[in-house]
């Protein structure tokens, strides 16, 4: 297949990344039709639904170091092909991991190097709800405004788990603009491998159980992967753009980690001159100041129990309702079958 203009093949899964046939075209948000985002999976460790993440290939997932330890490999599943709670579960898939290999300098303090890799115990046959999304190579530039999307399934604007897989539109917002309007963070400076996104006037971004998911940018149909989920000050704050791990900094740490089918790298080129290298920051005033706090994006003490099949390792009977904020859905195992059931926080 030959790349689009402006593409540059770095490996033979080109050719499969990035199509989602389910797409023509989170706080903020709407509900995702089937098979827009193929690549988006869930993790969950010890049962409980812990991050997001992307798939890269047929047997490695791409994640946020916040969101699991090598330590926590044999309590760790993938779900793939994940649409809604309450179902159709036709195309769901879980796989187990076998090697867990997050970045030897990630800092849980400043959420520099927030990049992991998972490695799916068995490799999965690509659908079209179960593909590797493009990931964004070395050379690649995101300017100030660039549209993104951002996908999961964590919290929303009504502070509950949406059923549905959410999507949500968002601006880039330029390194020397985002370091800016997070200057008051003593431990959050943006590095050069990080990206922001988010309107300045607030009310879209990722939320808590978003960590480790997908930023995406379309290029001629082909989506690429340019960020991963990763810190924030609260959820869609005004003037308080969201920080992802920059994957494109990332092309050779994942292409040496990767030793089998690697993924497909593209080069993204934002068109024209970037305005954020015109920014001034000493003309900028926050107009209410908040006490500087780092908040992983992922749920840490109110996690969301889901769960895992044996065997077959393919979904089955689920149920699944909502009654409260409190309340979020549980799986229970038994002989390989996965059944979701209500579960109650207090």
């Amino acid at each position: 297949e030959t790349p689009a203009k402006g593409e540059k093949p770095v490996s033979f899964l080109l050719s499969e990344c990035g199509m989602a046939v389910g797409n023509n075209r989170i706080i903020g948000g709407q509900d995702a039709p089937p098979g827009s985002w193929p690549w988006q999976v869930l993790l969950a460790i010890s049962g409980f639904f812990q991050c997001g993440g992307s798939l890269i290939s047929d047997q490695w997932v791409l994640t946020a170091a916040h969101c699991i330890t090598s330590q926590e490999v044999n309590d760790a599943v993938v779900v793939l092909g994940l649409q809604s709670w309450s179902g159709p579960y036709t195309n769901l898939l879980t796989r187990k991991l076998d090697k867990v290999i997050c970045h030897p300098q990630y800092s849980f303090i400043t959420h520099k190097n927030d990049i992991c890799l998972l490695r799916l115990s068995a490799p999965v046959n690509f659908t079209n709800y179960i593909r590797p999304i493009c990931l964004a190579s070395e050379n690649s530039t995101f300017n100030d405004g660039t549209s993104s999307w951002v996908t999961g399934f964590g919290i929303s604007s009504n502070l509950t788990f949406p059923d549905t897989l959410q999507e949500v539109n968002v601006p880039v917002v330029g390194n020397n603009k985002c370091q800016c309007y997070n200057n008051d963070l003593v431990l959050a400076k943006v590095t050069e491998n990080m990206i922001c996104t988010g309107p300045e006037a607030g009310g879209k971004s990722p939320c808590f159980g978003d960590g480790g998911g997908p930023l995406m940018i379309n290029k001629d149909s082909v989506w690429i992967q340019s960020g991963i989920v990763s810190y924030s000050v609260g959820c869609a704050q005004p003037l308080r753009p969201h920080v992802y791990t920059r994957v494109s900094k990332y092309q050779k740490w994942i292409s040496d980690t990767i030793t089998d089918k690697k993924p497909g790298f593209v080069t993204f080129t934002s068109p024209g001159t970037d305005s954020d290298l015109n920014f001034n920051c000493s003309a900028f005033v926050r107009p209410t100041p908040v006490p500087g706090l780092l908040l992983p994006l992922l749920c840490s003490d109110t996690h969301v129990p889901i769960g895992c099949t044996s065997g077959s390792e393919q979904g089955s009977a689920w149920t699944h309702s909502y009654w409260s904020a409190a309340m979020q859905p549980h799986i229970e195992q038994t002989d390989g079958v996965c059944i979701l059931k209500p579960f109650f926080f207090f």
